[in-house]
């Protein structure tokens, strides 16, 4: 080695160059204080105390050092650094505001001025930090109590390894660093270099600071549901506010402590203190929360909100240097909580970032970043673990290391795949977890009742191969099913194949065959549970059936981002069924049922087509504009946003069939967007169209048939693809059409200002349909509902007056919603 003492003095000038300074926070009385800020004066390097009030920094020694404790509600502390060893316990004192120097005039609380001065400089404040760069650290933490053995008859388990023998403990505990970069006004990007899961060593985190990226100076703030700022234009509508008192910060800033009450509990609103700086009237701080009732997440109970800001003298601003979500939620006596921790430090501001500098990849993973070591995270997490964090890790890593010892495994398969003597009813499976093979039968409880196969019953039996990992990114698996209808005496089977090839472009092949009694509408709009219900009980058998004998294959994959693209080619025999039983089995005086043949209702049969051969093309592709997604070493994840539609287009043909007249070609688009209006809830909308070529003497069965529903229960909490009245092939048609549904969800906007009414928790839902084709009159509907209908956690339920158009005003009704119905 030619240089060994240059190599020495190199490693010595580092760890003489940097010190860690630790130590706890206290308030006077000696309880901890968690997520006081600590951070060197001038300078962003900052960190955070633990829920022990405990805390370490990495420092400089280059220089005199000074630690600043800041905490809200609190004096701040400042500390000057005489060694590198130092242990350091501050106590911090609370906050004393004065009221001495307020003059109250005209019989207003003083916070009224200055709200209204903060609202006027909120886009100036808003607009003061154009671009930066920054370091980034989030640490979150979600803990379960008295946690059930089943839920709705299903295995809890032990989430993991997470809960102690109370049924209670930590679920999710992980952690990131990231380098972040922002250009205003909305571009953001995350590289997440550093990630860890507690249990997991090839997890990646689902911590982001795109996540924490939202700012009081907006109007709202997006916490699933759009908020309405302390400091908003319209924030005075809302709120009220009292002036609590001011403090000085550094004998430099006069802060106002402001407290901020809600006109009404319920509204999209928050409670607490905001911290507004006299003369600029920029944010020093908010200490917030809000309700599940107004976040109309009512399993949650209370969601907290902490950020403070730090002041920098070169750009003569305040900004971000660390925030603290927690929350807290219960149901049917299961409780929990958690909170996330997020610190800001190392900014760069001004960094002449262009276009060039972000993507539509706003998350992404470095390769390495689920390897990092435990001396790594000890060396560089500025929040100190605590004591229940340091055991969760500890333990769990254990449990992931004997989870993968092969005695585990085999243990566990035996257990899981132990036959019971319910399986033949219920369903067995099997599994091998060393292979990643699973195998099952899906039981004998899938029965139903329509008027062509009588009683009938589905099942089926599967064999899937997952990826090294036992998990989805990629997998193939075959299955049959089986569908036996008792009154026809027919077994109708058939085969599928999947396979997924990988997680990025999300490649998908799909081949099957067999035999099928299919709706004649091919997009299902009649709930065959619903249908069942109807037929036995009401004599109302809405659904109609066809049977074809078919193979085909489907591939679909994304192209690039924002476009996928599918195609489809099959062939299948089809054949018009009949009913099988006229007699109703509950009598009713509703008026016996119908044929099989929605064209002749009263011909019991008659043959709606005559059989035939036929071949399908499908090619399909839809286009999410500006989709933005997280990119990590295991795949590729499109996030949700509300900016664009998204667009949606088919060409299909009927070619090659035995009778000439069936070939036909249609081309079909479709144009989709659900967009947050402000405060004013969701507008959401969908258009669409279909041009028919060749196509005048096709099949019944290739017809445009619109969603309709005639069961006057609604099964989905979408109502974008259906109409509310409609008879289900009424206005079906082989001709050009169009159609649009505009529905507006005021989401509390309008009910929440109603006494008596806002209790209630329900959202006003107004909403329009218009349909028009060749062949017949326009159709419209009107309609006007409440959304969010239940008690307390559970709102499932909606309810819609609808009032029908065609030619003259029609008799209305009303529609009744269970949102969780599609799922059965």
């Amino acid at each position: 080695m030619k240089h060994p003492f240059l190599i020495i003095f190199l490693l010595l000038s580092f760890f003489t160059s940097h010190s860690q300074i630790t130590g706890r926070v206290t308030d006077t009385v000696g309880n901890p204080l968690q997520n006081v800020n600590v951070y060197d004066e001038g300078t962003f390097n900052g960190t955070t105390t633990n829920a022990n009030g405990e805390f370490k920094l990495k420092l400089e020694q280059t220089k005199e050092s000074y630690l600043i404790f800041k905490f809200l509600g609190f004096q701040t502390e400042k500390r000057k650094i005489e060694t590198s060893t130092d242990i350091i316990t501050i106590q911090l004192i609370e906050k004393v505001t004065s009221l001495d120097d307020v003059v109250i005039t005209n019989n207003e609380d003083p916070a009224y001025s200055i709200i209204r001065n903060a609202v006027e400089n909120r886009k100036k404040n808003l607009s003061k930090i154009q671009e930066y760069k920054a370091d980034f650290y989030s640490k979150g933490l979600w803990k379960i109590e008295n946690a059930p053995e089943k839920i709705l008859g299903q295995e809890v388990g032990d989430l993991g390894g997470g809960l102690d023998s109370t049924r209670s403990g930590v679920v999710y505990l992980s952690e990131t660093f990231s380098k972040i970069s922002y250009k205003a006004p909305n571009r953001f990007k995350e590289n997440i270099v550093a990630s860890k899961v507690s249990g997991n060593d090839n997890g990646f985190s689902f911590n982001s600071a795109e996540d924490f990226n939202f700012s009081f100076y907006e109007n709202t703030i997006d916490l699933g549901k759009n908020l309405v700022s302390p400091i908003a234009n319209f924030a005075m509508q809302y709120y009220d506010y009292e002036l609590e008192g001011t403090f000085y910060e550094n004998d430099k800033f006069l802060i106002n402590k402001i407290k901020v009450i809600p006109k009404r509990p319920n509204d999209a609103v928050f409670s607490g203190y905001i911290y507004i700086l006299e003369d600029t009237w920029e944010i020093y701080g908010v200490d917030l929360m809000t309700t599940g009732k107004s976040l109309q997440v009512e399993v949650v109970e209370e969601l907290n909100l902490k950020q403070t800001f730090n002041y920098s003298e070169e750009y003569k601003f305040w900004t971000l240097i660390s925030q603290d979500i927690s929350f807290s939620w219960g149901i049917l006596g299961i409780s929990g909580g958690g909170n996330f921790v997020a610190s800001y430090k190392n900014y760069e501001f001004n960094p002449q970032l262009t276009k060039k500098d972000f993507s539509n990849a706003i998350i992404t993973f470095d390769k390495e970043a689920n390897t990092k070591d435990s001396l790594f995270w000890e060396q560089n997490r500025p929040v100190p673990l605590t004591s229940l964090e340091r055991e969760d890790y500890t333990f769990k890593d254990s449990l992931q290391t004997l989870k993968n010892s092969q005695p585990y495994k085999d243990s566990i398969d035996t257990v899981r795949n132990t036959f019971k003597v319910t399986d033949p009813l219920f369903g067995y499976s099997w599994q091998n977890s060393t292979t990643h093979q699973e195998a099952g039968f899906t039981g004998l409880t899938d029965l139903n009742y329509n008027t062509v196969q009588g009683f009938n019953i589905k099942s089926g039996v599967y064999f899937r191969q997952k990826d090294t990992a036992g998990t989805f990114r990629t997998f193939w698996e075959i299955r049959s099913d089986l569908d036996y209808g008792f009154s026809d005496e027919t077994l109708r089977p058939r085969l599928t194949f999947t396979k997924k090839f990988n997680n990025f472009s999300k490649p998908f092949l799909i081949i099957s065959g067999g035999v099928k009694a299919e709706e004649i509408n091919s997009t299902n709009p009649i709930n065959e549970r619903l249908s069942s219900i109807a037929s036995v009980f009401f004599e109302r058998n809405y659904l109609k059936l066809y049977e074809r004998i078919f193979g085909e294959a489907t591939y679909s994959q994304d192209v690039f981002n924002g476009f996928r693209l599918s195609a489809q080619l099959g062939f299948e025999r089809r054949r018009s069924l009949i009913n099988s039983t006229n007699s109703p089995i509950i009598e009713n005086k509703n008026g016996g049922f119908t044929s099989n043949n929605p064209l002749a209702p009263e011909a019991f049969g008659s043959q709606l087509f005559p059989s035939h051969n036929i071949g399908r093309l499908r090619i399909a592709g839809r286009i999410n504009f500006d989709q933005k997604y997280v990119l990590t070493p295991n795949g590729k994840y499109d996030t949700f946003s509300d900016k664009f539609p998204v667009f949606s287009f088919a060409y299909e043909k009927g070619f090659a069939s035995d009778i000439s007249d069936f070939n036909f070609d249609v081309v079909k688009a479709r144009l989709t967007q659900t967009k947050t209006i402000s405060r004013f809830g969701e507008l959401a909308y969908s258009l669409n169209a279909g041009l028919f070529f060749n196509a005048e003497n096709i099949s019944f069965l290739d017809f445009k048939h619109f969603n309709g529903n005639q069961t006057r229960i609604g099964t989905s909490d979408n109502y974008l693809n259906q109409f509310n009245l409609l008879p289900y092939y009424e206005l079906s048609t082989n001709s050009d059409y169009a159609d649009v549904h505009l529905e507006h969800n005021f989401k509390g906007f309008l009910l929440n200002k109603i006494p008596l009414l806002n209790q209630l928790n329900f959202n006003m839902v107004v909403g329009a349909k218009s349909l028009f084709t060749d062949s017949h009159k326009p159709y419209s509907e009107f309609s006007v509902g409440l959304d969010n209908v239940g008690f307390g956690q559970f709102r499932f339920f909606r309810i819609d007056y609808v009032k029908p158009y065609q030619g003259g005003w029609q008799s209305g009704a009303l529609v009744f919603g269970i949102k969780l119905l599609d799922q059965f």
